[in-house]
Formats: C-alpha cells, sequence, structure tokens
C-alpha cells in the first residue's frame, strides 16, 4: 500500500508539501500540485480519512434531528442537506427526535458525544435551556425555530398563510375555516398568526369555531373533516396547517358523499409530493425544501470552519401553487 512518503518520493517534494496539496492544495503551486496528484495516481493512494479527521479534530459528520421520520415532508431538505455536505466531504446522520422516552436528554447526548461536528435541528418544542451548554458544536434550526438562539433557514410561515387566506377570498370566499397544527408549535402560531391577520385584513368574519384542532398529521385532518361536517354553520373554505392535513380532510369528506371543491375548497401548506397527485390536486403553499436543506447545510459548514456557533437568521419567500382543490362557493353568502 502506498504511502505519503511513497508520493513524495516520486513526486520529488516533502511529506509536508504532499500533506498540504491534500488538505489545502490552494496554497500550493499549480506544477507542485500537478506533480503530486499525478503521483497519486500512478501510485493509487488512498486518503486515510479516520487519520485525517482525527488530526483535525474532526468527524466530518453531521446530524440532522427531525421530529418524525416518517413525516414525508422532510425528503427533499434532507435531500437538499445532502447535496452540500457530501461534495465537502462530510456524512449526514439522521435521527429522530422523539424516538424514545426523552427527547431533550438525546439531544444533550448528541451535543456532549463528539459524534457529529454539527447538528442541524428541526425540533422547536425541545427546550433552549438543553441547548444553553458551555462547549457544545454548531447547531443550525431549520423549518422549525428556539427563538433568537440559534441560527436558522425558515420560510415566510405567516405571509404564506395570509397569501392561503386571499386566494380563497379572490375566489369568492367569505367564510373561511383554519385546522392548525400543534397547538403551541411555533409553525402553527406563525400560521394562525397570519391567518387571523388575514381576515381582520379582509373584514372578514372570524369565528373561533371555524379553527378545528389538529397536529400535522393526515389522521387529525380527517378528525378536524368529521368536526366540520358535524357544524351546521360551517365554513366553505378550509386553510390547513400542512399539506398532510389537506390530504386526510380531502379523503374524509369524499368518503362522506361531499365534494372538493364543489361543496368546500380546501388549501394547504408545504408542497410535499403527494399533494398535485390527489383528487382533486391540491392548491397549496410552497416552501422551496430543497433550498431550505441546502442553505441550512452551507450555514453549518461555515459555522464548522469558522469554529462560531453564531450566525445569521435566513428566511426563504414561499410560493401560492394553484391547483384544483379551490373553486368560487355555490352560493355566496
Amino acid at each position: 500500500m502506498a504511502t505519503l512518503q511513497d508520493i513524495a518520493h516520486i513526486a520529488g517534494v516533502s511529506t509536508a508539501t504532499v500533506s498540504r496539496t491534500l488538505s489545502n492544495p490552494d496554497v500550493v503551486a499549480e506544477a507542485t500540485r500537478k506533480a503530486v496528484l499525478a503521483a497519486i495516481e500512478q501510485t493509487g493512494y488512498q486518503v486515510n480519512h479516520a487519520a485525517r479527521n482525527l488530526r483535525r479534530q474532526r468527524t466530518s459528520s453531521v446530524i440532522a434531528l427531525v421530529p418524525n421520520l416518517a413525516n414525508p415532508f422532510f425528503s427533499q431538505i434532507l435531500a437538499g442537506i445532502a447535496s452540500v455536505l457530501t461534495p465537502e466531504g462530510y456524512g449526514l446522520l439522521v435521527a429522530d427526535t422523539q424516538a424514545g422516552p426523552d427527547p431533550e436528554a438525546r439531544l444533550r447526548q448528541y451535543l456532549r458525544s463528539g459524534v457529529a461536528d454539527g447538528l442541524i435541528l428541526f425540533d422547536g418544542t425541545l427546550s433552549q435551556s438543553v441547548l444553553d451548554l458551555s462547549k457544545r458544536p454548531p447547531v443550525v434550526a431549520a423549518c422549525e425555530w428556539h427563538g433568537d438562539m440559534l441560527p436558522s433557514v425558515r420560510v415566510e410561515n405567516a405571509r404564506g398563510a395570509m397569501m392561503a387566506v386571499r386566494h380563497l377570498f379572490d375566489a369568492g370566499h367569505r367564510d373561511i375555516g383554519y385546522i392548525t397544527g400543534p397547538g403551541a408549535n411555533v409553525l402553527n402560531v406563525s400560521r394562525q398568526d397570519g391567518y387571523q391577520a388575514a381576515l381582520a385584513s379582509l373584514g372578514l368574519r372570524a369565528d373561533p369555531s371555524w379553527v378545528y384542532e389538529g397536529d400535522f398529521t393526515l389522521d387529525s385532518g380527517a378528525l378536524a373533516a368529521a368536526r366540520w361536517m358535524a357544524d351546521q354553520d360551517r365554513p366553505r373554505a378550509i386553510f390547513c396547517a400542512s399539506d398532510e392535513i389537506a390530504c386526510g380532510f380531502v379523503g374524509a369528506v369524499q368518503r362522506a358523499g361531499l365534494r372538493v371543491p364543489e361543496d368546500v375548497s380546501v388549501i394547504g401548506f408545504d408542497n410535499i409530493e403527494v399533494a398535485g397527485h390527489i383528487t382533486p390536486a391540491l392548491t397549496t403553499i410552497r416552501q422551496p425544501r430543497m433550498l431550505i436543506g441546502e442553505r441550512a447545510a452551507l450555514k453549518l459548514l461555515k459555522m464548522i470552519e469558522t469554529k462560531s456557533l453564531e450566525g445569521e437568521t435566513e428566511i426563504i419567500p414561499v410560493e401560492l401553487i394553484r391547483r384544483s382543490s379551490v373553486a368560487p362557493p355555490p352560493h355566496p353568502r
């Protein structure tokens, strides 16, 4: 097996120059760099990444912590993260924060164990005190956030909700309900604030009974549909805090013999893959999920390289995706 000394002998340089070429090629003269790379190709030399990481006190790994691995929302975000990390020589580990009885203990373990150079955290329900450690790797919050404690990458949640309500209003709807996410979740709070702000700005009725409890899941959408169908004074348009909720809602009302959008218009949030493939195709607010992952990974890599725990928050615009689940009400009130 070839060694650094073999490479140095063939290239006619010192072992230190070979090492610099491998670790920081931009500081090596072009002719020298070409000679070293030619020698590496000639000998078939393989870099010992484990030894290099040990010398650099790096693991070359990043952990993404998501609150529900079964949620399809995270797939494109994780792909975006990997697309940035892989070319830089980093591996991506993925773990579920809600697996096991004590999510905060698991997070402390990841922060203290040294198994990764940085973390991307998608769970905003964990307390800030867990992150207040004197020695921990860099952490970037993605999608959800923790006040101003961590740099984050997220979208315009409140504005997206306002866009959804405005779209329903422009279609002729004046009675608009909302199916929530988990009550204290920062995404739900922000989207519900946007929903209420839009109703106020448009002069629409804000009926508390038209706010149906949900939790970002298909089942919660179906349960909300049952409550909606039992309501004699039900709204004719529903904004859902997530596409999964919307899909669950649509399926339940259709099984009950009602039609979307003829009997009720529905709009979601996220633009997950299935949104365009259900019947009718779901109108929704698109989060650019690949971009979220890419930006979060770039932010984290910069923090790792600069050995910093601080960074800026980036808020990414959302987009209204018009499909077939919204139509004018048949008999406007």
